[in-house]
Formats: C-alpha cells, sequence, structure tokens
C-alpha cells in the first residue's frame, strides 16, 4: 500500500468504528479493514437501546459520553438517533423498592432520572396494563438508535466528511510487527502498514491468534428478538424495560435491596432458564420490536448454541409482553437472533502484543451504549 496509517482497525462493528472516531478527530490517518461487505454482526443484531441507566457506575459513565458523542454526531449527520428516553416499570413491590433505591444513586452521580407514579406511567404509554404497573423510573436523556442503519450512517460521515478510509471484504488473515510498524496481509494477498493495530472483532481475533483466543475467558450469548407488524395509530415513546430487565441489569446491583431480592426468585423458573427480560421499542416503521432472552456457549462452541431459533422462547417473550403492554397486533411479521461475546471474569477483554498490537473486544451487550465513550478512553491508552 501506498499510505501508512497511524492506526489500522480490524472489524468495523460499533466499537472498531468508535475508535476509528477519536483517531480521526485527533487528526490521525486510520483505516477500518472489515471482513464483510459490511457489518452483519452484534451491532447490527441488537436492541437499539443506548440505555446508561442499566450499567454498573464504570460504564455508566461510558454510557453518559456515548449520549453526548452520539448528539454531537446527530446534529452534523443523520445516525438514527432519537431522544425519547427510557422507562424501568416495576410490577412488585420489590421492584418498586429497588427503582426508588436507584433514584437516590442518580441523584448522588448526577444522572437524571425521574420516579413515575402509576397514574403516570399509565399516561405515558398507552397500552400499558395497570395490573401490571405499580411505578416507574424515567430517564429523559436517553436514545434509541436503528441498529440495522446506525453503524452504516456512521461509517458514512465518518468516509465523506472525516477522510476514513474503509475497506470491505477485507479479510485480514496474518500481522506482523516490527520495531517501528505493523504489517497486515488480507486474503486477497495486499499488505496495509501501520503504526498501530487494533482488533475489534471476535473472529479476526480467532483467526490470528486461535491459541490466545482459545485460552481466554471468552463466551457467546444467544439473544432473540421479535418485531411486530406496524401497528396502527398507536405510538410508544422510547425504551420500555420491565421488572425483569430490573431484576437483571448490573445498575440495580448497586443498590442496597438487590442482593437480598435475588435470592429470594426461583432458580428453576422460565425466564431464568433462557434469560429472559422483557423490552420494547417502536421502531420507525411504527412496529414494536420485542425481546430478549440469553443463552450461553464458550467462544469457541459457537455450535452449541445451534442454528435456529428456539420457537419456545419466542411464545414465551409474547405471552409476557402481553401481561405488560396491549398492544393493538401481537402479529409478528420478523424474527432473529444476534450473538455477542463477552467476558465471563472481566467487563471487557483487552490484550497488548509487543508494543504495536492491541485487541479489543467481549465487550457484551454494552457496545451500542458504552462502544463511543469506552473507545474514546481506550484510544488514549493505545497511543499512550
Amino acid at each position: 500500500m501506498k499510505t501508512k496509517y497511524d492506526l489500522l482497525i480490524v472489524g468495523g462493528g460499533v466499537l472498531g468504528t468508535f475508535h476509528a472516531y477519536h483517531a480521526l478527530n485527533k487528526g490521525l490517518r486510520v483505516a477500518i479493514l472489515e471482513q464483510s461487505l459490511m457489518p452483519q454482526g452484534a451491532t447490527t443484531r441488537n436492541f437499539g437501546q443506548v440505555v446508561p441507566s442499566g450499567m454498573n457506575t464504570k460504564w455508566q459513565n461510558y454510557g453518559r459520553e456515548s449520549l453526548r458523542i452520539y448528539q454531537e454526531i446527530q446534529e452534523l449527520f443523520d445516525i438514527t438517533i432519537r431522544q425519547n428516553g427510557s422507562v424501568y416499570l416495576a410490577s412488585n413491590p420489590e421492584e418498586l423498592q429497588l427503582i426508588e433505591e436507584l433514584a437516590v444513586i442518580n441523584k448522588t452521580n448526577n444522572y437524571t432520572s425521574k420516579l413515575l407514579t402509576k397514574a403516570e406511567c399509565l399516561k405515558k404509554y398507552p397500552g400499558l396494563r395497570a395490573n401490571y404497573v405499580k411505578a416507574g423510573l424515567f430517564f429523559p436523556d436517553e436514545v434509541t438508535v436503528e441498529p440495522r442503519t446506525m453503524i452504516h450512517r456512521l461509517q458514512q460521515f465518518l468516509v465523506t466528511q472525516k477522510k476514513l478510509d474503509l475497506f470491505t471484504n477485507t479479510k485480514v488473515i496474518h500481522i506482523d510487527q516490527s520495531t517501528d510498524e505493523v504489517a497486515i496481509t488480507t486474503a486477497a494477498g495486499n499488505t496495509f502498514k501501520a503504526a498501530q493495530a487494533l482488533i475489534c472483532n471476535g473472529s479476526d481475533f480467532k483467526t490470528l491468534y486461535p491459541q490466545l483466543f482459545a485460552d481466554s475467558d471468552l463466551q457467546l450469548s444467544k439473544l432473540q428478538m421479535l418485531q411486530t407488524k406496524p401497528q396502527q395509530n398507536y405510538k410508544l415513546p422510547g425504551s420500555i424495560l420491565t421488572g425483569l430487565s430490573i431484576r437483571r441489569y448490573e445498575a440495580y446491583y448497586e443498590c442496597p435491596s438487590f442482593k437480598e431480592i435475588k435470592a429470594k426468585e426461583d432458580p428453576h423458573s422460565l425466564e431464568k432458564k433462557w434469560g429472559v427480560h422483557i423490552l420494547f421499542k417502536q421502531a420507525v416503521d411504527g412496529s414494536v420490536i420485542l425481546g430478549d432472552s440469553h443463552e450461553y456457549a464458550d467462544a469457541d462452541r459457537m455450535e452449541d448454541l445451534g442454528y435456529d431459533l428456539n420457537m419456545d422462547i419466542d411464545n414465551f417473550m409474547i405471552a409476557e409482553a402481553q401481561k405488560i403492554i396491549d398492544l393493538p397486533t401481537y402479529e409478528i411479521q420478523d424474527r432473529w437472533y444476534g450473538i455477542y461475546s463477552q467476558c465471563k471474569t472481566q467487563d471487557i477483554f483487552l490484550k497488548t502484543l509487543g508494543e504495536r498490537i492491541h485487541i479489543a473486544t467481549g465487550i457484551g451487550g454494552k457496545g451500542m451504549t458504552g462502544s463511543a465513550g469506552f473507545s474514546k478512553e481506550h484510544l488514549n491508552t493505545i497511543l499512550n
């Protein structure tokens, strides 16, 4: 290649692309090498919620910075950001206690949230069942994105306005580093050179460093989601997270009552078996996206997750959703699953090989919310 880059990023998902965004803002020469025609992994197969409210304090800070970055870009270029807030709906006294405790923590952390009464929830969210909701905790600053569109719009913005070099259908098969550069070889026989290289894709990590990948604590999580047909004359504002989300999300781990409440749960329930918590989000076409579930396997045992949708999980999620919100229709027009990698013992997998090759992957379900903020800090670490 005639161009020697400051940073080569292997993997064009949300984590790699936001590293590129911050590097470009520093005036660096940056290229992304994406193995597919366009990103099609977890970045495009998620729920499309940006909810720092659900994260522990460390990642909430990254998520809040992500919110600022998303809004900053949206003012310049439409990447599908909609600021319509998130709400957690408590369905019983225990969940009510948890949202009240989290509201106190939010106040200490200077993160805006507002407790909603039952009447306020019923007024704000059409179709919400009165026999389900006790109260809500609302986060007005949080946003939604259209995951199948956002990453492509973001990359278009970086290519046209920030001078990113984006190479698609480019599979990396080998990396070498010397005292002053990194050389990357692709399956097509091309060579790219740079001062630093960053691997942000689990598949590429496995190809390039199979033993290190096998020895890692990475695991895979399979999430099933559904999409109804467009709802007629119906608008559901923002992201709706429910009682099972309150019992699952890490932010609530910091609540004083959390351990005692979790200890009372039935370990043999179907929501435990399938890792289900019920979410709602209305897409721009008026359809409502429902989810989701979590099934796990070691990263080198992807086949254990199966290749098909588990219809028992889908049917269970629909039945639970119907207990929460009466939609005009629950007729399903689309079903899919996404698979993301995460770590068993740490919040993200980070590794530096020598001085010029860096690996960052396994961000798990935090990717859409945390990547923009995390990558800003991590890039500074890479660049010293």
